[in-house]
């Protein structure tokens, strides 16, 4: 992976949402990752720190309030300066595919599965007889774990963990070089998370001639038994900020987070200590000059009343190793 340009490069990406009054809420600050060609890149933390506004800054689904600043390179097109014609021809569902976080908002209700499988394989493949785009529309809700004998049905008569699997299903259709996958196990039971997740890593992980670099997966998630199961690598969000990037080996195991809040987060988990950070996220539009996580922080000083300096772990005392050990 390491020899080969990143699949996407997000440089100081930011969503600022204009609201009523002149107030401005700072959804997104100062985003920078990579996800390399064969990673899984998991995209961590609370609801409301941002995750699925970032998500949806790459897509240009962002409403009409909203400003963006920064980068987002896929191979050579910036996804934040690409036009709405850009972005509707050229990235959704050929360049980008997208799990969305509510699918039951993605499928079209007066239309069963079958035929918006059927109708995404020949919009996005050259497939155009009827006999080869069903053969190929029941291969993508196969690869997705949705069963065949309810491609005939409608989006109201699937449960909410089937209507995940067809837009699962749907974003598979593509073969798109990034997938991007916004909390894609909502609704499922384990062995069905475990069954999803593995299909968005073996997409991957899987040599595709349309995409001789490789392919790549940014998964937004709040499960994380689904990101120690295929992440190679680990992004926390808190208030609209990365605060920590880590190995996934390393961040799950041995020497865990460096950041606090990582670390909270881990030992809120049943199989870990089971004790819950204390207090809730501050309001995006209410955010502290200072560390957004230091009211709720066992390690705070009077130096979290500044921005900690920026770095793999924006935090003014992250753990060493010898503290998660401890």
């Amino acid at each position: 992976m390491d020899h080969l340009p990143p699949v996407l490069s997000v440089r100081g990406l930011s969503v600022r949402f204009l609201m009523p009054g002149g107030r401005r809420v700072a959804a997104v600050t100062g985003a920078r990752f990579d996800v390399a060609a064969g990673e899984c890149l998991a995209l961590i933390g609370e609801s409301g720190c941002g995750k699925s506004v970032l998500a949806s800054a790459l897509l240009g689904l962002l409403p009409g309030n909203a400003q963006t600043a920064g980068s987002a390179l896929l191979g050579d097109l910036d996804l934040l300066a690409a036009d709405e014609r850009t972005l509707a021809r050229t990235v959704r569902g050929r360049l980008v595919g997208l799990v969305p976080q509510s699918p039951a908002a993605h499928l079209t209700p007066v239309r069963t599965v079958r035929s918006q499988l059927e109708e995404t394989v020949a919009a996005l493949t050259a497939t155009r007889s009827r006999a080869a785009l069903r053969t190929a529309a029941e291969a993508a809700a196969a690869r997705a774990a949705f069963p065949a004998d309810h491609l005939d049905r409608h989006p109201h008569e699937l449960s909410g963990g089937l209507a995940q699997r067809a837009a699962t299903a749907l974003a598979l259709v593509g073969d798109a070089p990034l997938l991007l996958a916004d909390e894609p196990t909502t609704g499922l039971d384990r062995d069905l998370v475990d069954r999803t997740v593995d299909e968005l890593r073996r997409h991957v992980d899987e040599p595709s001639t349309a995409h001789p670099g490789g392919r790549a997966l940014l998964m937004i998630t709040h499960d994380l038994a689904a990101a120690a199961r295929i992440a190679d690598r680990i992004a926390v969000m808190y208030a609209g900020r990365i605060v920590e990037l880590a190995d996934a080996t390393a961040f799950f195991g041995d020497p865990g987070p460096r950041h606090p809040y990582g670390r909270g987060l881990l030992q809120a988990l049943p199989d870990r200590a089971f004790t819950p950070i204390p207090g809730m996220p501050p309001e995006l539009g209410d955010l502290p000059d200072g560390c957004a996580f230091a009211a709720r922080c066992d390690r705070v000083t009077d130096a979290c009343a500044t921005q900690p300096p920026p770095g793999t772990v924006a935090c003014h005392h992250p753990h060493v190793p010898e503290d998660v050990r401890a």
